[in-house]
């Protein structure tokens, strides 16, 4: 079975005037993918979101504030029993 969306990408974003809002709508309306959450305040921000570019969220949101706690997993390994 293959997935729409290979990579589950997770990061921080820590900075100032930080807005879920704005962020899920950026991503929503510019970044091709599925099951974005983004929690958090105006100074840090967790986001999760599965997607075929993880390199345009890291970009988009590295733009924010300093970004860390990166994880980017390959769902489509882990499905089949190997390590993402």
């Amino acid at each position: 079975m293959s997935l729409e969306y290979k990579f589950d990408t997770q990061l921080i974003i820590e900075g100032e005037n930080l807005s879920e809002d704005k962020i899920d709508s950026y991503i929503t309306n510019n970044i091709d993918g599925d099951c974005l959450l983004v929690a958090g305040d105006e100074n840090l921000i967790r986001l999760h979101f599965h997607t075929n570019v993880p390199w345009k969220v890291i970009e988009y949101c590295n733009s924010l504030g300093e970004i860390y706690d990166i994880v980017i997993e390959n769902m489509e390994r882990q499905q089949a029993g190997l390590k993402g």
